[in-house]
């Protein structure tokens, strides 16, 4: 039961962060290092390696109980729950020092170009208010950050691109897929990780375990608990966890002042200070924003555009997998991605749909992934004397043309407060609309399909297709737009309140276009961008004062 009286014996921070993820771990780590006084909250604990599942004989049981990536399946104290009867797709998110990061797969890649600029090219959705070359430089220093594996040269993307770290190996997996993608002529190159292809730091080698999507046993995995927290806290960050924000606070001329949270007893604190940040998600930014309100912005904080909670971009996913008439040992990590592809990236309106999918290459796990393949067909095809048959047709001979798809903005698909589920604080849970359009139903199909010639080309000798994955890829991106004008954006072109001028948002929830690559490189870039954006423009700390 939470505490009626609150505990208020904090003085003033420069810099409070919300969220002990990816973007905050970035902000809270620069800011203190130019001597700015830092805290951060974060509702979670933290992680020891030896906790996951990935290095255990029972590591496919635990993954889909204790360390599944949805926190309606978990259903931990650390996780909020979400409503998502009204979805798709089920939001994925992990709470703990690093978030999500966690239980990423750690495919690192940055957006293209042209996904800056969908109104101009495409005639959809918005143009950034940046560019790719804007970021260029950010990318830069997270790949060196972060320990990116990979091989330079892309062509698919413009030159300057350096890879800090030597690759990983593609593995046989990579090797027969490629072998398609060659015969076909379609592009295919190897995939970069943040994974140490070498000890750097605080990270180990990769030794391969493949679990990297339940936490890496190993310790290899870029991690933000990892990369990022331990230097931030030498740098004098104080990060406080168990940490459960349920309202920003404002002062008399609506500028942000601090925060309430509850503890790990239950108890109601306040946290003073100057200017805050929020990195809570593509969920959890518009949820606190919405439990915000207050007399002068009775919509929520900071939403006086009416776009918090609005367009949320999720990144649904499918896959094809096929099997193949050899060993390829498709267990080995990392997964990580072994090789991707982005033939199919840009917009080509003969195809009837806008935008594009990657595709990446994974390895397709254990027995139980194996035997999942087979879901669809009878009882009698799958168990009994039929399981050894199933076992010997598909361990290990199988590979995955992963697709995650280009996600359009569309305001009715929305981040709200349920009026009855709360979290275990008796906070109200986020309620998730989100339906798949009719442009990314067409865009799927279209990708399952060449998907599937990529394999026939590859000698697969059958094919299974996943039209959706429910609960994947946990992309939680648009619901805190980004732009010039405050009728149509939540923040300006440096992740800052239009409304709130010393109230800034870092995570994915700010960008105005999904494109088809996961985000956490992009959205590190640009929670980096704000942060030295903050530095030099100090006296922005000083409109709460």
């Amino acid at each position: 039961m939470n505490s009626l009286s609150t505990m208020d014996t904090s003085e003033a921070v420069d810099v409070l962060v919300i969220g002990g993820g990816p973007s905050g771990a970035v902000v809270a780590g620069q800011m203190a290092a130019a001597g700015f006084s830092v805290t951060c909250l974060e509702q979670g604990r933290w992680h020891n390696n030896s906790e996951f599942p990935g290095d255990k004989q029972e590591w496919e049981l635990l993954s889909q109980q204790k360390w599944h990536h949805e926190p309606n399946v978990r259903m931990t104290t650390d996780d909020y729950p979400t409503n998502i009867a009204e979805s798709d797709v089920h939001p994925v998110m992990m709470a703990g020092v690093g978030g999500s990061s966690l239980l990423y797969g750690g495919h690192w890649m940055r957006l293209l170009p042209s996904d800056f600029r969908m109104k101009s090219l495409d005639g959809v959705a918005d143009d950034w208010p940046l560019t790719y070359h804007d970021l260029a430089p950010y990318y830069d220093r997270l790949d060196k950050a972060v320990g990116t594996a990979g091989v330079e040269g892309d062509p698919m993307y413009p030159e300057g691109m350096e890879v800090p770290m030597p690759p990983h190996p593609i593995g046989k997996v990579g090797r027969r897929a490629a072998a398609g993608m060659n015969k076909l002529g379609w592009h295919w190159w190897p995939a970069p990780n943040a994974i140490a292809s070498q000890r750097l730091g605080e990270m180990a080698r990769c030794v391969r375990w493949g679990t990297c999507e339940t936490g890496c046993p190993e310790g290899a995995k870029a991690s933000f608990d990892i990369t990022h927290w331990p230097g931030a806290m030498r740098s004098g960050a104080r990060l406080i966890t168990g940490a459960r924000v349920h309202k920003i606070t404002v002062d008399a001329k609506g500028l942000a002042d601090g925060a309430l949270y509850y503890d790990e007893n239950g108890k109601e604190q306040r946290q003073r200070a100057r200017f805050v940040v929020l990195a809570a998600n593509g969920i959890g930014t518009p949820r606190l924003l919405l439990l915000s309100a207050h007399a002068g912005a009775s919509d929520g904080l900071a939403n006086s555009s009416g776009l918090v909670g609005k367009r949320l971009m999720l990144h649904p996913n499918a896959e094809v997998t096929g099997i193949y008439d050899e060993s390829l040992e498709s267990w080995l990590g990392p997964a990580g991605q072994s090789i991707h592809s982005l033939e199919f990236y840009e917009t080509d309106a003969s195809r009837g749909f806008v935008g594009g999918a990657k595709w990446q290459v994974m390895p397709t796990g254990g027995p139980l992934r194996a035997l999942s393949l087979w879901d669809r067909h009878s009882f009698h095809e799958q168990w009994g004397t039929a399981i050894h048959d199933r076992m010997k047709e598909t361990m290990g001979r199988s590979l995955q043309w992963g697709i995650n798809s280009q996600d359009m903005p569309e305001e009715s698909n929305q981040v709200t407060l349920d009026a009855t589920l709360t979290d275990s604080s008796g906070i109200p849970a986020p309620k998730i609309q989100y339906r798949i359009s009719e442009n990314t139903r067409k865009l799927l199909k279209f990708n399952l399909d060449r998907a599937t010639e990529a394999h026939e080309a590859a000698g697969a000798v059958a094919t299974f297709a996943t039209d959706l994955w429910p609960d994947q890829p946990g992309h939680l991106l648009g619901t805190a737009k980004m732009g010039f004008d405050a009728a149509t954006s939540v923040v300006n072109e440096w992740g800052i309140s239009h409304d709130v001028p010393n109230l800034a948002i870092v995570d994915g929830s700010t960008m105005p276009t999904s494109g088809a690559v996961n985000p956490t490189a992009t959205i590190t870039a640009m929670a980096l961008r704000t942060a030295d954006y903050l530095i030099k423009n100090a006296r922005l700390q000083e409109t709460a004062q």
